[in-house]
């Protein structure tokens, strides 16, 4: 039996899509072994003690209604939880797959040769900041010479989908393609865990990321700003990211081709994974090399 958990802080405007952002998070957990199934869901709630009663029961509400809706197209169930008052409205949940060790993919079998391919673009924590701040004069008034309202809303609106876009898909191809380890990108940003994942390899490699797709319109804000989130260095953090898998080389662009054929977006081989036979498994690390390859994500609508 494989569960996990996690929780969300409001992250976008909209309740029914926090609700469906925390609940493919909390599944992405599952989808990084290649599960694709997930046989039951928990949903943990917490009402903001804060807002208003009216206010409370609106926005709680919907919270659960996405969740609920995420769950349905993930073609799984929320089958109870738990909810609690707070001085912050937070969902999380847990997922729960039983199945055969044979069923999944643990994420430690990366060997030499392999690349590192991404599911979801980078981005997304510079992209709710920049929505934030059309609210925020002092900010707003810091990078208005560089973008403007239509730009902020479009990538937003992006930003959000892509978030609340299940991993299902490169789930199921994982076991297709034969990957051989995978994560999820979430918190500790691209570089967090794809170091944390070659740390957890039996062989003794290193990753080596080259490219970065990013979000339109994100490296320019970086840049503008002085690049207080680290976007380029890969320590900003995700909410709702992509997978990061390690795939045979001669499998990944295939694997990118059919992803993108199914879900409607595209995916990325941005690094490569280095045999170092001569150095311990404690040494196992990621970098991303300088000057990497930058990609910027056009918005779309296909989702």
């Amino acid at each position: 039996m494989i569960t996990t958990t996690d929780f969300f802080f409001p992250l976008v405007d909209d309740p029914y899509f926090q609700g469906k952002i925390a609940c493919a998070n909390v599944l992405s957990d599952l989808y990084s072994f290649g599960i694709e199934e997930c046989d039951n869901m928990l949903m943990l709630l917490a009402c903001s003690v804060d807002m208003t009663p009216e206010q409370r029961q609106w926005s709680s509400k919907l919270l659960i209604q996405g969740f609920n809706d995420q769950a349905t197209l993930a073609g799984t169930k929320v089958s109870g939880g738990q909810t609690v008052k707070n001085p912050w409205p937070i969902i999380g949940g847990v997922a729960t797959s039983i199945l055969k060790t044979s069923e999944f993919i643990k994420p430690v079998g990366a060997v030499d040769g392999d690349v590192l391919v991404l599911t979801k673009p980078l981005g997304t924590q510079v992209c709710v900041n920049f929505h934030q701040w059309l609210r925020n004069e002092d900010r707003w008034r810091k990078i208005e010479s560089i973008t403007n309202e239509q730009e902020c809303e479009e990538v937003f609106e992006f930003a959000t989908k892509s978030m609340a876009r299940l991993n299902r898909t490169g789930a199921r191809l994982m076991k297709k393609y034969g990957a051989h380890a995978a994560t999820d990108v979430t918190g500790f940003g691209i570089l967090g865990h794809s170091t944390n994942l070659a740390g957890n390899q039996d062989a003794s490699i290193r990753f080596e990321i080259h490219t970065l797709p990013i979000i339109k319109h994100m490296k320019k804000l970086e840049d503008h700003l002085n690049h207080p989130f680290k976007l380029l260095q890969g320590t900003s953090a995700e909410t709702s990211g992509g997978l990061l898998i390690c795939l045979p080389r001669d499998k990944a662009e295939a694997f990118c081709k059919e992803i993108e054929e199914i879900d409607k977006q595209p995916a990325w081989i941005i690094g490569d994974v280095i045999g170092q036979s001569d150095k311990p498994r404690s040494m196992n690390t990621s970098t991303i090399l300088e000057n990497p390859k930058i990609i910027e994500v056009e918005p779309n609508n296909n989702f």
